[in-house]
C-alpha cells in the first residue's frame, strides 16, 4: 500500500512528466513533425531538466506547493532545458524559449495551483462535516 504522502509524490512526478512530453508532442505536431517519431529526441533535454528541478527544489516535500516546487521546478525545466537542447545542436531560437517558458509555466506552475484550490476547498468540505457531526 502507498502511503498518502508517497502517493501524491508519484502523481506529482507523474504530472509533470506527462505534461512535459504533451508540450513536446503538441510542438511537434504544431511543426507539421510526426508528435511520435522524434518525441523522444524533443523531450529528453526537458525531461533531464525537470529531474533536475525536482532535485534542486526538494520537490518530494511538498509536491503540490505552487511556489516552492512548481516555479522552480518550471523555471529548472525551461532553462535546463535550452541549455541541453543547445549543447545537443537542437534548436533554441528566442521565439521557442518564449514559447516554452509561457506554456511549461502554465502546465508545471499551473496544475499545482488548480490542485491546491481543490485540495483547500475539499480540506474546509471535510472539517465542515466533521463540525456538523460533532454538533449531532
Amino acid at each position: 500500500m502507498v502511503s498518502r504522502a508517497r502517493g501524491r509524490i508519484l502523481v506529482a512526478v507523474v504530472a509533470d512528466v506527462l505534461l512535459v512530453i504533451v508540450f513536446c508532442g503538441i510542438g511537434r505536431a504544431s511543426h507539421d513533425e510526426s508528435p511520435l517519431q522524434g518525441l523522444l529526441l524533443t523531450a529528453w533535454p526537458f525531461l533531464t531538466a525537470l529531474a533536475v528541478g525536482w532535485g534542486i527544489s526538494l520537490a518530494w516535500h511538498r509536491p503540490f506547493a505552487v511556489l516552492r516546487t512548481g516555479v522552480p521546478v518550471w523555471v529548472v525545466t525551461v532553462a535546463g532545458g535550452m541549455l541541453l537542447r543547445m549543447l545537443a545542436g537542437q534548436g533554441t531560437a528566442p521565439a521557442f524559449i518564449m514559447v516554452a517558458a509561457v506554456t511549461l509555466g502554465l502546465l508545471l506552475v499551473g496544475w499545482r495551483a488548480v490542485a491546491s484550490v481543490v485540495l483547500r476547498r475539499s480540506s474546509r468540505s471535510a472539517r465542515a462535516a466533521a463540525d456538523e457531526n460533532m454538533k449531532a
